[in-house]
């Protein structure tokens, strides 16, 4: 009987486990790009006049309170980050990755996975970051066997331990990280689906039942890769500066946006928002329920008084730099990203016309600048240096070279090719005017171009400008790297674009209608 009972007993407790929920909150980051300090509503800096009237949004003294709070409300979290920790304003110009690790560090960050600006300065920037955190730095979907430099550390997932219970994180990077930054020539990247099922095949081998994909490659793939993957439980994004939430009219879809048993969360961008998913798994490692929204860290989010400390002793050597005033502006420039990757902006139109004016004495004709390269707008009053070095931070050169009106054409269809993904290669320019029309087949989108006033002539050798970046193949302009005459070590794109306002103080944003949406 004493046995019996025993069995049964078991059998209960057995059962009982059987139907244990495992719940975990998720909070997670995404494109950071060392906005340290607060920003404005328009994503750029924010006066510390600004900042004490409750204007201004992120920086690490909230963040580092908003964690801190997020943590206290659950006995079960792990913060992690989607990419592109690097790039953006002078703190990554002047510290490159050293400031971004000690703050991450200090947040407690369990891992991250490799945005594609985590290799703008080469595999030596993002190796010595890696060597300073504290925390998993993963990519799947690249081979860096041939490069020594990242060959040992950069792994594709990893196991960590959390509530008792084991949690798999797989990296994941654009495919055409090798376009939009400079990796080098010894590694390769590859399709992202097949990365992720193979590292969810060898995690579930191993019993690991709950697998989370730090994703720095965009709403619509991360989208495709829940469609097309079997065993994610959840995809924590970047890349496409998507917000996803249940309440603000903006966002892109809901948070989380499911695909199959799939949920998919982003948080924006720039430390604006601290994304909260709150999921339960069962005992299979299946999830119940996913539910959240990103936090907006705003004024009522009190910012931490050591940390802003901290900032405003890393930002002492940038002062004098950031502080010259390049002139005065009474509407706002705008660098809005939506826009200047799908249409002429005003802060497209302005740098174009700043690259040409430069050079046009060389008998160049057309200047083109990639979208992707604007990085914020300036509000009205008075322009500083370091709001021109935060909307153009690359230290980009102007780049001159010739190229006959077929291959423009081709650039011109490449700058355009992706407008609906909102990415980076569309072409802001001078000189020329041109239409296209989204609706069409990518490749004969273009129409209507016109050089000086003139229809182009496929055959005539044009004089253009560009950046560095752009000319050397950047952004998929594959078709510039053979140019003649190619010269890419004009000055920096932030000196000619602030010299250029200075010239032509007072100036007045506009458009002009040099590129027609149809």
């Amino acid at each position: 009987m004493k046995h019996f009972m025993t069995a049964t007993a078991a059998l209960a407790l057995s059962a009982g486990m059987a139907a244990a929920e495992y719940k975990l909150t998720i909070l997670h980051t995404n494109d950071f790009h060392a906005r340290f300090e607060p920003i404005s509503k328009y994503d750029g800096p924010c006066s510390a006049e600004d900042n004490g009237e409750g204007k201004c949004f992120g920086g690490s003294g909230r963040l580092v309170t908003a964690i801190a709070d997020a943590r206290a409300k659950t006995n079960n979290a792990i913060l992690v980050d989607g990419g592109d920790q690097f790039q953006g304003t002078l703190f990554y110009t002047y510290y490159k990755g050293k400031l971004a690790a000690e703050m991450m560090n200090k947040m407690g960050y369990d891992a991250m996975t490799v945005g594609n600006h985590e290799f703008d300065d080469g595999p030596e920037v993002l190796a010595g970051f890696m060597s300073a955190v504290d925390f998993p730095v993963l990519m799947s979907n690249a081979d860096v066997s041939a490069e020594p430099l990242l060959a040992d550390t950069l792994a594709k997932s990893t196991v960590i331990e959390r509530g008792g219970e084991k949690l798999g994180l797989i990296g994941l990077t654009p495919e055409d990280t090798d376009e939009l930054a400079s990796p080098g020539d010894n590694i390769t990247f590859s399709d992202p689906v097949a990365a992720v099922q193979g590292e969810v095949d060898k995690l579930t081998a191993e019993g690991v039942n709950k697998i989370i994909v730090l994703s720095h490659s965009g709403y619509g793939v991360d989208q495709r890769v829940a469609a097309e993957t079997t065993g994610v439980d959840v995809i924590v994004g970047g890349h496409s500066n998507t917000l996803l939430s249940n309440t603000n009219d903006r966002a892109s879809g809901p948070y989380p946006t499911m695909v199959g048993n799939t949920a998919i969360v982003q948080a924006y961008a720039y430390g604006k928002f601290l994304g909260a998913l709150d999921v339960t798994f069962d005992d299979a490692g299946n999830i119940t329920a996913a539910t959240g929204e990103p936090m907006v860290l705003d004024a009522a989010v009190t910012e931490d008084a050591g940390t802003v400390a901290r900032i405003a002793e890393a930002a002492k050597p940038l002062e004098e730099i950031r502080s010259k005033v390049v002139t005065s502006i009474e509407e706002p420039l705008g660098g809005d990203r939506a826009v200047c990757r799908a249409q002429e902006c005003s802060m497209g139109t302005l740098i174009a016309d700043a690259m040409l004016a430069r050079v046009a004495d060389q008998g160049i004709q057309v200047a083109i600048q990639n979208g992707g390269g604007i990085r914020a707008s300036i509000d009205a009053g008075e322009v500083t240096m370091g709001e021109v070095l935060t909307v153009l931070p690359f230290q980009n050169t102007l780049s001159t070279f010739q190229v006959t009106g077929e291959v423009l054409v081709a650039a011109l269809e490449n700058g355009v090719s992706q407008v609906e993904e909102g990415a980076g290669r569309f072409p802001q320019v001078a000189g020329m005017t041109f239409a296209f029309d989204a609706s069409a087949d990518a490749g004969s989108r273009v129409s209507d171009v016109m050089v000086g006033g003139a229809p182009i002539e496929m055959d005539k050798v044009y004089g253009v400008v560009s950046n560095n970046y752009v000319r050397n193949g950047g952004d998929g302009y594959a078709m510039f790297k053979t140019a003649q005459n190619a010269y890419d070590f004009g000055p920096d794109l932030a000196d000619v674009t602030a010299e250029y306002l200075a010239d032509n103080a007072p100036y007045k944003p506009f458009t002009d209608g040099r590129i027609t949406v149809k």
